[in-house]
């Protein structure tokens, strides 16, 4: 079976100024597709930084990443805003929803972004993910009006909304009360294990490593074990 993910000898210096900080030292990580696994590391372990860069919102200084097959280190940054939209899914731990819009509008924007509107294809599948998501009952509802919980089922509804093949989640949990986190690692598990979907969860909460089916762990910018 090929690798979902195959990241190598990723590096990533910052520059401020003429002062240069090195974040990722050579990190390799490979992710086979339906895993769930968990990036576990101390604060300023580099964790975030490899997220943000296996899924595209960051360019690493060193290194090379394959995604899907597909080497995505030449790519434009158009041509990487698309694969993003169209192969990576997002979750993150202040899910990021669009305040003026309701829980389905929320939902749908991955596709209906690119389309420039909502098709009634669009939004069907949108209210399917919702109901699946266990808000059947707050499909139209503006998101101001939805509890942290309710808010971080919709964004995993968003992130699956384009079949996307990787779902990344940035501390998915670390903004909810310990009911509430449960029940969306319960659905993120639903997911990977019903969907197949490869999940990269990027936390300090040994709980929600507990709950991944591996875990990888960052320390000073290098993987400590995997």
């Amino acid at each position: 079976m090929n690798a979902l993910l195959d990241a190598r000898a990723i590096g990533m210096t910052f520059r401020n100024g003429d002062e240069l900080t090195e974040v990722l030292k050579g990190v390799d990580l490979t992710l086979e597709p339906g895993e769930l696994v968990a990036l576990l590391g101390a604060s300023g372990s580099g964790k975030s930084t490899l997220l943000s860069i296996v899924g595209l919102l960051l360019k690493p200084t060193a290194g090379a990443i394959t995604i899907a097959g597909q080497k995505v280190d030449g790519l434009s940054d158009v041509e990487r805003a698309e694969f993003r939209n169209r192969r990576l899914g997002f979750i993150f731990q202040f899910h990021h929803l669009l305040p003026d819009f309701t829980a389905t509008e929320n939902v749908a924007f991955p596709a209906a972004a690119p389309a420039g509107g909502i098709s009634p294809v669009m939004r069907r599948r949108a209210r399917d993910l919702l109901a699946r998501v266990g808000l059947a009952d707050r499909l139209d509802f503006p998101v101001t009006r939805l509890s942290g919980g309710q808010k971080q089922r919709v964004a995993i509804a968003r992130a699956l909304m384009n079949k996307p093949e990787l779902i990344l989640a940035d501390e998915p949990t670390g903004n909810l009360d310990r009911a509430a986190a449960e029940q969306v690692l319960d659905l993120m598990r639903e997911v990977n294990q019903e969907d197949k979907a490869t999940f990269l969860i990027c936390t300090h909460d040994e709980q929600v490593a507990a709950r991944c089916t591996r875990r990888v762990t960052l320390k000073d910018g290098s993987v400590e074990n995997v």
